[in-house]
């Protein structure tokens, strides 16, 4: 189980690691934005530069989860983005094509959260 949490942490890891380099470096060529609330927001995203805090705290988890050093704050931030990623595709952009990444992450994510559910624990005492 110990390989296995390796490479999902590593996954994980590069996954964000490469996106969160893009809000920076645009190597990927940028679709239209869609119509509708969904093209009104990521006009907003873009144009007030919010998409670098977002890059600049995707790529800060992703190398933690890679380093390995403050796995659990690296997961903690990412949890916060995926959560952010779900609401986007639940609430303004409803297509089953958007929502194949979000499960993936949340599922590696999920996977990560179990395996260093003890590091978690002070959180959900009461």
């Amino acid at each position: 189980m110990r390989i296995l949490t390796i490479i999902v942490r590593i996954l994980l890891g590069l996954i964000f690691l490469f996106f969160g380099s893009n809000g920076f470096l645009h190597f990927l060529p940028m679709p239209p934005l869609p119509q509708g609330v969904a093209g009104e927001y990521l006009h907003s995203f873009f144009a007030s530069g919010y998409v670098y805090v977002i890059s600049g705290f995707q790529v800060i988890a992703g190398l933690l989860l890679l380093i390995g050093r403050f796995v659990p704050l690296g997961l903690t931030i990412l949890g916060a983005i995926i959560v952010n990623i779900w609401a986007f595709h639940l609430l303004m952009a409803p297509e089953p094509a958007g929502m194949v990444p979000a499960i993936v992450v949340s599922i590696l994510e999920l996977f990560l959260v179990w395996q260093y559910r003890d590091r978690f624990a002070g959180i959900v005492r009461p």
